[in-house]
């Protein structure tokens, strides 16, 4: 069993606040927190919240989702809080313009699959599953407006994304201040010790949250606030509408295969965000990395192992392997490929863009201006280039995509 510091440590891993002695406090309060559970002899009431604004989850959701199951093996209670409430009104943490409100029918049909998705990573047996519409359904007036008087409007029109709306001079509606109060009322409700959340969160949990708690008479609960995890590119926040983005029920091998793809850049993040490593073999890996003594790409090969047998369990990272190498260091085809007609003298250009080898045709024309599309292994660099009487022939788009070509009678 971890001592009451190894737990800070382990907990607060991957923690971003923007402030160092926020921080500080944080992991102090929590470390307060974790030795009057031990004195109580009780465990930590923890959550995060998760509005099922899509239906499908990506390896991005699951960064906190992955410190609730660390909470969890110390023996905390863990609540995996549905916000199908507050789904209604929109987060706007994370946009710098208004979110799309849902309608119910979108918000039950995408709740349906986010617990099953969060029980890859999460204890079933040992995990509450909470909808917020149960205590924020039945609030009233004169309770929104209480909870309401804790707060300015100067709090939430210099928020950074509603500041930069402000100044280019677009609307910010009213009800988008309330998604900020719910939240908090969500933790009092919960009576939450800790709420983990992402960077994004830090106005809801520690700005909202803490101080709702504290005007209803319990004590505010810890933030532990977790860096954002980049996509393939390693650069920009994983979005699935970037492109950039692993599927949480991705193929095992396209998960290894994308997990590689990773600029070096990205490794310490995903270490940090998404394994099941202690901070000391982390560190240990991450020094092995600048003194030489370990090359990325076999860094890169146990960070792949690790998350697929995460994700699809240890008799899957084999084959997995054995599918990439086959494919990007051997330079062999993969066993299966899908297939995709075209009419004679379709351009390259509009194939991609078509059949979602490329998000557009901009984005097809650069990856053949960068060497990124072949055909029959034959790097395509016209960009005017045409498929014809090229029937059962595989055109490769980056180092993953291959499709073969079917041509329409």
């Amino acid at each position: 069993m971890l001592d009451i510091e190894q737990q800070v440590t382990l907990l607060m891993q991957g923690s971003e606040y923007g402030d160092a002695s926020l921080q500080q406090a944080m992991a102090g309060e929590l470390r307060e927190r974790l030795l009057l559970a031990q004195r109580e002899q009780r465990p930590l009431r923890v959550y995060c919240g998760y509005d099922p604004t899509s239906a499908d989850l990506h390896l991005g959701h699951t960064v906190t989702m992955r410190k609730l199951r660390q909470f969890q093996e110390l023996g905390h209670h863990v609540t995996f809080l549905i916000g199908d409430y507050t789904a209604r009104v929109g987060d706007p943490s994370d946009k710098d313009k208004l979110r799309p409100q849902l309608s119910e029918e979108q918000i039950r049909a995408n709740a349906q699959t986010f617990a099953e998705q969060a029980f890859r990573i999460l204890d079933r047996s040992r995990t509450e599953v909470r909808y917020n519409s149960e205590w924020l359904g039945s609030l009233t007036l004169a309770d929104l407006i209480q909870l309401a008087s804790n707060f300015t409007v100067q709090q939430f029109v210099t928020r950074e994304n509603f500041r930069l709306r402000w100044d280019r001079g677009e609307a910010i509606f009213l009800h988008e201040t309330f998604y900020s109060i719910l939240q908090g009322y969500d933790a009092f409700s919960l009576r939450a010790d800790v709420q983990v959340g992402g960077t994004d969160q830090l106005f809801n949990i520690v700005s909202a949250a803490r101080k709702v708690m504290e005007s209803l008479g319990v004590a505010p609960n810890v933030a532990i606030l977790l860096g954002i995890l980049p996509g393939t590119d390693g650069v920009v926040r994983m979005s699935k509408s970037l492109g950039n983005h692993i599927p949480l029920l991705a193929a095992a091998e396209d998960t290894y295969g994308k997990i590689m793809s990773l600029p070096d850049l990205a490794m310490g993040p995903y270490f940090r965000l998404l394994s099941r490593w202690s901070p000391e073999r982390i560190d240990e890996l991450e020094a092995s990395l600048r003194n030489g003594t370990v090359h990325p790409r076999d860094a890169k090969m146990e960070l792949a192992r690790e998350i697929v047998e995460i994700y699809h369990g240890r008799q899957a990272v084999e084959p997995a392997e054995l599918a990439f190498r086959r494919v990007f260091q051997e330079n062999a085809l993969p066993e299966e490929l899908a297939e995709a007609s075209y009419s004679e003298g379709t351009k390259v250009v509009d194939f991609l863009a078509e059949h979602n080898l490329a998000r557009s045709r901009s984005e097809a024309r650069r990856l053949i201006e960068q060497g990124g599309v072949r055909l029959d292994g034959e790097a395509v660099r016209d960009l005017e280039a045409t498929l014809s009487g090229r029937g059962g022939s595989v055109l490769q788009v980056g180092k993953r995509k291959f499709v073969r070509l079917k041509a329409r009678p």
